[in-house]
């Protein structure tokens, strides 16, 4: 069966430019992680659930911000692992040093029989559109660059 994942990406303008708000995975796998390891907010729901409904609660649960429509709708993308992922974007507007992350718990050091809890988001920020091409995970450009297309933006 195949994973399902959806998503919101973010943008504003600023001076003419948009800029995107792109969210960094914590934990300690991605602590030391930076170019390439930034993502949309996003997660997994099952085919009973409506995708943007699923894809407002992610964003609200990785953020601690309430989106709001109206929503563009991004052609999906598929990931090397086989997961779905689908996205909207929309104009929207939030501090990134406000971001307020649900955590999850996982066994750190690994086997060490030590669970501990972090932030699915430790951080968040806006990036132009360059930026954010180095830092978003190379599987999610994609959204990205549809973004661009739709705004004809640079």
């Amino acid at each position: 069966m195949v994973k399902l994942s959806a998503g919101l990406l973010m943008f504003r303008t600023v001076n003419g430019r948009i800029e995107l708000l792109l969210v960094h995975p914590g934990g300690p796998f991605w602590k030391n992680r930076d170019e390439g390891a930034w993502s949309i907010p996003k997660g997994e729901y099952t085919e009973e659930e409506d995708p943007l409904h699923a894809a407002e609660r992610e964003f609200a649960e990785e953020t601690g911000f309430t989106p709001r429509g109206p929503y563009i709708p991004l052609d999906p993308i598929r990931l090397k692992s086989g997961k779905r992922v689908v996205a909207w974007a929309f104009e929207g507007d939030g501090d990134p040093d406000q971001v307020k992350s649900n955590t999850f718990r996982c066994e750190w050091p690994p086997r060490s029989g030590q669970w501990q809890e972090f932030p699915e988001v430790d951080r968040a920020a806006w990036f132009s559109f360059s930026e954010a091409r180095l830092k978003i995970h190379p599987e999610q450009v994609s959204f990205l660059e549809q973004l661009r297309r739709l705004r004809n933006a640079e």
